[in-house]
């Protein structure tokens, strides 16, 4: 019993999340820090092809984690959490986007894009370089395939195709019904397809 106690406390990597949230819920630093570890790169990566700007996107995850902390004793079911957790950050890409919406928009370097994308999607250092021009330019245009899309179908398509979230998630993310959901995506996968015709 004495050797097992401290694992829990050290080794926070052999709980599962639920358990990790409602430790972290009880004040538990160790387990929030684990936490954010686990979903600052996800969010990160959500805000960044939302907003096209890291700045904008780092914000956009520091204030997801101070309120995410600030808001955790509230959450009820700590089986939610990932789900709460997203639609915190993509309400804030939609408000961030919303207080733009008056300005003339600036589109960043899509090649940025690439820099954001898991490690386990992006071509090997000691792989072939035409294949990995190709990706590179196929990024570019994904990103700026993405700008195109309305904020709401870039968060349905982002969270769906890239964080493989539910469509219950993303309805409740996005406060719609599932239906919605579908149309946007429908909508959204259908001009992606168009924009990016030339690389298939």
């Amino acid at each position: 019993m004495n050797e097992r106690e401290p694992v829990v406390l050290k080794r926070p990597d052999d709980l599962d999340e639920a358990t990790l949230v409602a430790r972290a819920q009880d004040g538990n630093l160790d387990a929030f820090e684990y936490l954010v570890k686990a979903y600052q790169g996800r969010l990160f990566r959500l805000a960044f092809r939302m907003l096209q700007d890291r700045g904008d996107a780092e914000d956009v995850v520091q204030d997801t984690l101070v309120a995410c902390w600030r808001k955790l004793p509230l959450l009820i079911d700590v089986h939610a959490f990932s789900g709460w957790l997203y639609q915190m950050a993509t309400n804030r890409c939609l408000d961030s986007l919303r207080r733009r919406s008056s300005h003339a928009e600036v589109v960043q370097e899509p090649a940025t894009l690439q820099t954001t994308a898991d490690s386990s999607t992006e071509p090997g250092a000691g792989g072939d370089p035409a294949r990995e021009a190709e990706v590179s330019f196929e990024m570019d245009g994904l990103a700026t395939a993405l700008l195109t899309l309305p904020p709401e179908q870039r968060a349905c398509w982002l969270l769906r195709e890239i964080h493989e979230r539910s469509y219950a998630e993303i309805a409740t993310t996005l406060k719609v019904s599932e239906q919605t959901v579908r149309g946007r995506l429908a909508r959204a996968r259908a001009q992606l397809a168009e924009k990016m015709s030339p690389w298939h």
